[in-house]
């Protein structure tokens, strides 16, 4: 399968940048604490009921913080999207590398997180899945709402967002979980670059309301290749993706396409009537009136001879503060992984993966705590044994 370097695909973004691109030193972070920079008074961790029993999740220390509040985006985001469909943003770096690293340790140590397995039917085939990779979600659809009940931040009660009436107790199979202060931060800031970059662009990106989070132990635990095309996450949606930690690589490649077909946006392929899906060597491409051969979208516009179109898979390297947003088609006719990495040093080392998006329906917000809580045991990290370790083996986000 034919590859290129990743700086074949960039050109630069119109964006300009946000504000002054300065990583914060020690000397910038104490004056920030002491008068130059307003900070605000500690304030409690964040609690919910919804969140596992005896679990509270710290506030973001002063110093990620500052970093996070005045030195994000820490360099003007890339465009890609010289490939069919394709529409991504890629900062190197979004959040400066120390920071990203302190943020790094903190999440790792403060989330709960859970080895989820499910079923997954194939055929008349029931297999048993066993995710290969920790997880944790935060988040409700559109349809409902978090309302802050008098001062304190943690009380927090799900209304419907259209009557401000409590929600009714069979809406949810999971109960939804309000997103920590300390990933709301964050969430904000990257709406705001997003915000930035798509009005450059003079289009517009609808608010994230879900927060998921993996967590790679090592090299050996990974994503297969997928799309987040989901139908509750509407059309086109935007997913930003950021990664803290350990470098790993991160693939996209074109899903495959028959001659006069559809993208299959379930499972990755493509149908049409009773034809099925045909494997192309080094992607496959999308026609208007054409045919795929060889790696290449022959396209034919009227009055005007073929245009060949190489397709490449894309390989990119993200380290610790990257991020990347897909954008556009690129979720329906796209797909990525993080593949397994053998090896020492930067490929055995933990890693942390934060996506944020948005689900319309509820039937998102059950499938996202479904697959990534579930109803097995809790775990958090332990410094001492450097490890996840089990917590609470009480089932978890079901209601009955």
């Amino acid at each position: 399968m034919a590859k290129r370097t990743i700086d074949a695909f960039f050109k630069p973004s119109a964006t300009p940048p946000k504000r002054p691109k300065t990583e914060p030193t020690e000397s910038t972070i104490s004056a920030a604490e002491t008068n130059n920079i307003p900070i605000e008074e500690a304030k409690p961790p964040s609690q919910h009921p919804s969140y596992p029993i005896s679990i509270s999740i710290a506030q973001l220390p002063s110093h990620v913080k500052v970093g996070l509040e005045h030195a994000t985006p820490a360099t003007s985001p890339r465009e890609i999207n010289n490939q069919p469909q394709l529409d991504l943003l890629y900062f190197q770096p979004y959040i400066p590398r120390p920071t990203a690293n302190e943020l790094f340790k903190f999440l790792r140590h403060e989330l709960p997180f859970y080895r989820v397995q499910y079923t997954a039917r194939r055929g008349d085939i029931e297999t048993q899945i066993n995710t290969p990779r920790w997880t944790t979600v935060f988040g409700v659809d559109e349809t409902s709402t978090f309302i802050q009940q008098g001062n304190d931040p943690n009380s927090l009660v799900l209304l419907e967002t259209k009557t401000k009436t409590p929600i009714r107790k069979t809406k949810y199979q999971c109960t939804p979980r309000p997103i920590p202060a300390c990933l709301d931060l964050l969430r904000k800031q990257v709406e705001a670059a997003n915000a930035t970059a798509s009005a450059a662009a003079d289009t517009q990106t609808p608010g994230y309301n879900f927060c998921l989070v993996n967590y790679y132990a090592s090299g050996d635990d990974s994503i297969a290749f997928h799309s987040d095309d989901e139908r509750f996450l509407g059309p086109d949606p935007n997913i930003a993706s950021l990664s803290l930690g350990s470098e790993r690589d991160f693939l996209l490649k074109h899903k495959p396409f028959v001659p006069g077909g559809n993208v299959n946006r379930t499972a990755g392929g493509c149908v049409s009537g009773a034809a099925h899906a045909m494997s192309v060597p080094g992607g496959a491409g999308v026609t208007r009136s054409g045919t795929v051969r060889g790696g290449t979208l022959n396209t034919v516009s009227p009055g005007s001879r073929p245009v060949t179109v190489p397709l490449q898979q894309i390989k990119m390297s993200l380290g610790s503060g990257d991020m990347i947003i897909m954008r556009g088609a690129t979720q329906s006719n796209w797909l990525h992984s993080i593949p397994k990495r053998k090896g020492k040093g930067e490929m055995t080392r933990g890693r942390i993966n934060i996506t944020f998006r948005r689900a319309v329906v509820p039937g998102g917000t059950n499938n996202y705590y479904h697959y990534n809580v579930g109803s097995g045991g809790m775990y958090r990290w332990d410094e001492v044994a450097r490890e996840m370790v089990l917590r609470d083996g009480k089932v978890e986000g079901v209601t009955g």
